[in-house]
């Protein structure tokens, strides 16, 4: 077992700033967690700091109603973590305050295993390995484990959960939780892993093998379905937009979007589409086609664009204004539209 405490002096000396380190409030520590799953730290950094501007304690994020969080959480991607920070949000506070184990943390909307241990790590002092992909990545070269990912997870798991063993893990669990994440994302990397700084290199099967950069093992993909889409964007003079919210459950939900067909596997014909459009006016089409990933398939959609003098609202739409706080995809599909006529003129 490689020894606790290189690590923790490692860490003492080369800890990364982030705007949430060091932080001991379990909102905080949470809220930093859930944005981090799937997003870089680049991508978290500026948003996490301007999110608790704008909900700054768990109190704060349950009275706000859900569009205020949906504008807030738009282009960070994985919109049902936002819905899930928001009914846990409600739990915590119906509750009195936060559950103080990982146990505890476990039953809140939203929160898994790896984000309860680490609120649980990280703000109150439980000796738990949390194990996300930089941890996962770690135990497999330090034990030279070969089984491939998914199937490994188990086992890496349980591999982790022994370096708690060691009392001055078990100290400072907090410290040496953040130690393990900074080691994979700094020194212990998917490729080119930077093996003479690291403070375990002499305790690693894997670099003494020489096979670090081929683990972990990952079992070969499949290949993602593509599915379908045509969206019809009703504007007016001044630039505002019609557009309609999603449904609260399901992919986007409760995000907006630019109205239009269902997305399935075949492409449609604009014959197929028009039925779906908000308003029977004479529709042309943008050029080009938006491309979106999903985690299970890419999405391509296709614009068409419509003007009238002024837009209202109407039932099951609203009227935004220019650079709404939209989903990521809904985002590159406006990116196919350009200046309104009207206003192309006026400028």
């Amino acid at each position: 077992m490689p020894p606790a405490d290189l690590l923790l002096v490692w860490y003492d000396r080369h800890r990364r700033t982030l705007p949430w380190r060091g932080e001991a409030d379990p909102y905080r520590v949470w809220l930093s967690e859930v944005m981090l799953q799937q997003t870089t730290v680049a991508a978290v950094t500026p948003r996490y700091v301007r999110f608790l501007a704008r909900f700054p304690d768990v109190a704060a994020l349950a009275a706000a109603p859900w569009e205020a969080l949906a504008e807030e959480w738009a282009g960070l991607g994985y919109y049902a973590r936002a819905r899930n920070l928001h009914a846990a949000a409600r739990a915590v506070v119906a509750a009195g305050g936060f559950p103080c184990s990982a146990a505890g943390l476990a039953e809140l909307p939203g929160i898994g295993a790896y984000t309860a241990a680490a609120v649980a790590a990280i703000a109150f002092g439980e000796p738990v390995v949390p194990v996300d992909g930089n941890v996962e990545r770690v135990t497999a070269r330090l034990f030279a484990e070969a089984a491939p990912l998914p199937a490994a997870k188990p086992r890496l798991a349980a591999l982790a959960a022994r370096f708690m063993e060691q009392p001055a893990a078990r100290a400072r669990p907090s410290d040496f939780a953040q130690a393990l994440f900074d080691l994979g994302a700094t020194l212990c990397t998917p490729r080119r892993p930077a093996c003479a700084l690291c403070p375990w290199s002499g305790h690693c099967a894997a670099a003494a093998q020489g096979i670090q950069e081929s683990l972990p093992a990952k079992a070969a993909k499949k290949l993602r379905p593509v599915r379908h889409g045509v969206h019809f964007l009703l504007r007016d003079t001044a630039g505002h937009m019609l557009l309609r919210r999603r449904p609260p459950e399901g992919l986007l939900g409760g995000m907006l979007e630019v109205p239009g067909t269902p997305w399935r596997d075949a492409a449609w014909t604009l014959a197929e589409a028009m039925p779906f459009a908000p308003a029977a006016l004479p529709w042309r089409a943008a050029s080009g086609e938006a491309r979106h990933g999903f985690t299970h398939f890419e999405l391509r959609m296709r614009l068409m664009l419509a003007e009238v003098p002024r837009l209202s609202d109407r039932a099951g739409f609203e009227v935004h204004v220019p650079g709404a706080a939209v989903p990521t995809a809904m985002r590159r599909l406006l990116a196919l539209a350009p200046a309104c006529p009207a206003m192309r003129e006026a400028g």
